[in-house]
């Protein structure tokens, strides 16, 4: 238990200078950033432990991938806002809005106010799933859903969305020429209508890893690690980028316009870089998972939104705070995490401590020139 207490103490400190940044010399939150907080992994901390950690970092913004009552009770008086999760399997009940009545009077009422849940993800990546049978389902549950939260008067305080693959996209580069895949015409306007009617933002899950690995030959690595480069002017707008994340977002928002809805606010629910990967997943290291992550966080760090949005500050949720040593498929696949799931560090993302101001262990902090690994 005291190796466990250390560890957990080490996490508190790693991760307070990894997401508290500041050029000033003191700590600020980054008001637009948030983590996600996946548990398919063995020997996590416990709830509680997390959400401590969270808070004594002055991250004010996390999503899970349920509804787990002991996280959301861990989350109680935290002000810790919180996305939860939906599963997939759950989305053909839950177009009854008997069921979602229920299932929001069982699963979230109980909850609030104490737990400072702002969002209800419904499904994950239903869009380009393998399993077409759920497109009929989301949008209507969708709609039962808020109906419940707007029956027990929780609909002002929590928005209901879907987050998606950038697969919905037929088109995306340049970002002008977004736009959705022909196969989703007839959803996606309900989609996008129930988004505009209950003001709430479009989710897109975007890896710039991906586009980088398939393609590693023809798109710079600097551009799609933050890094800095010439970067791409899109030819219709005369918009640069410098980056491939806000050109993807751009891409999504272009392809809402062209289907006549231009004013849902966008925001990244996922996105990250892996530390590790098979032989052919090219650009899977610890130094470009640095390199993306603190490049990432100094943007946010300037509440900065895209060419196309200045003016609008993204929303971007880092994937993820621990590696999943459960999850299937590819090595990449477990290895998105900040820290492993026993609570050691999976990489240095270039901070250092400069001293400790306070009693409240306020720290200030300065960004290194480069990514310093640490043995794992």
């Amino acid at each position: 238990m005291e190796n466990l207490l250390t560890r957990i103490a080490m996490l508190h400190v790693l991760l307070g200078l990894f997401l508290t940044l500041s050029g000033f010399g003191f700590v600020r939150e980054a008001e637009s950033l948030g983590i996600n907080y996946g548990q398919v992994a063995n020997d996590l901390p416990a709830p509680e432990r997390v959400i401590e950690l969270l808070r004594s970092l002055r991250v004010t913004k996390a999503r899970i991938y349920d509804t787990n009552p002991q996280v959301l009770s861990a989350f109680a008086n935290s002000n810790v806002e919180l996305i939860v999760t939906v599963e997939n399997n759950m989305l053909a009940t839950l177009v009854d809005p008997n069921q979602a009545l229920q299932w929001v009077s069982t699963r979230i009422r109980p909850f609030i106010p104490a737990t400072k849940i702002t969002g209800i993800a419904v499904g994950n990546e239903v869009f380009s799933g393998d399993d077409t049978t759920l497109l009929n389902y989301l949008v209507p549950a969708m709609v039962s859903l808020h109906a419940a939260l707007a029956r027990l008067g929780l609909d002002q305080y929590i928005h209901v969305s879907t987050p998606n693959s950038l697969a919905v996209l037929q088109e995306s580069f340049p970002p002008s020429a977004g736009v959705f895949r022909p196969e989703l015409a007839g959803i996606m306007p309900q989609f996008l209508q129930f988004l505009t009617s209950t003001k709430s933002p479009f989710w897109i899950n975007a890896y710039p890893y991906f586009a980088y690995k398939d393609n590693s030959n023809k798109i710079s690595l600097d551009y799609v690690l933050f890094n800095p480069n010439a970067g791409m002017v899109d030819p219709y707008t005369h918009l640069h980028y410098d980056n491939m994340l806000y050109a993807q977002v751009d891409a999504v928002i272009f392809a809402m316009e062209r289907m006549g809805y231009g004013g849902i606010e966008v925001r990244v629910s996922e996105t990250g870089w892996p530390s590790r990967g098979d032989g052919n997943e090219i650009g899977a290291t610890l130094e470009n998972a640095a390199a993306y992550n603190r490049n990432l966080l100094r943007r946010q760090m300037r509440n900065e939104g895209t060419p196309l949005r200045p003016n609008m500050r993204l929303e971007i949720y880092v994937f993820a705070l621990f590696n999943e040593d459960m999850k299937p498929g590819p090595t990449s696949e477990r290895n998105y995490g900040l820290f492993h799931p026993d609570g050691t560090m999976a990489y240095n993302v270039g901070l250092s401590a400069l001293s400790t101001t306070s009693s409240t262990s306020t720290a200030s902090i300065s960004l290194t020139s480069n990514a310093t690994q640490v043995k794992t």
